[in-house]
């Protein structure tokens, strides 16, 4: 197995998860995702997220309650929620306590390690496409069903860790992307300007 580059060694604790799930949208933002396979060492900045909330979101895929799919969105928090759809997989990070049934899903990632193996997955798009969007990303770093309900704090194939230009990062937020339901307030959180933020709507500078 592939070295792990200390400075995305340690993963964020359970307490991190343990918030509503706006919080931890917001605070993402600037966090490392490393996912770690045989073949290589991936990780990028997260730059984009999408909220969802625990009571009354029609959006959320606990809405109707609890199936063998939607399972992990139930808890405990600190746990990966995968799901598949148009045959892509999009990652979440469950929040709150064991069956509050909020998550944050994790819209974007700008690349840092891992870059030509990203390319290779994705193949050899433009770089500023590698990982725009939640599909392209779990393509671009192997995330998949095995992963679903996987602990992302136990720091090893998938988890995300502190990094220190997290803090201070200019966040913008706007509606979330592609909902023909549930029009939402602005529970979309990405970081200002940047190039690998999912095309939509321009956003609302949040004040920061």
């Amino acid at each position: 197995m592939h070295k792990v580059d200390s400075q995305f060694a340690d993963p964020l604790p359970l307490d991190f998860y343990n918030r509503d799930s706006v919080t931890v949208a917001r605070e993402l933002l600037g966090k490392v995702l490393v996912r770690l396979t045989p073949q290589g060492l991936c990780a990028g900045r997260i730059v984009e997220t999408e909220a969802y909330l625990a009571k009354n979101d029609a959006a959320s895929h606990a809405y109707r309650g609890r199936t063998n799919r939607n399972a992990a969105i139930f808890g405990p928090p600190g746990r990966a929620y995968v799901f598949s759809i148009h045959q892509v997989f999009c990652v979440n990070a469950v929040t709150e306590p064991a069956g509050t049934t909020s998550a944050v899903l994790i819209r974007a990632i700008e690349p840092l390690a891992g870059i030509e193996l990203m390319a290779k997955r994705r193949g050899h798009v433009r770089s500023y496409d590698l990982t725009r969007g939640p599909g392209k990303l779990c393509q671009a770093t192997a995330i998949d069903l095995q992963l679903d309900g996987w602990d992302l704090t136990r720091g090893s194939r998938l988890w995300i860790a502190d990094h220190p230009d997290a803090r201070g990062v200019t966040i913008s937020n706007s509606p979330r992307i592609g909902l023909g339901k549930a029009k939402d307030p602005l529970l979309r959180f990405f970081i200002t300007g940047n190039q690998y933020v999912s095309k939509s709507r321009a956003g609302v500078a949040a004040s920061e």
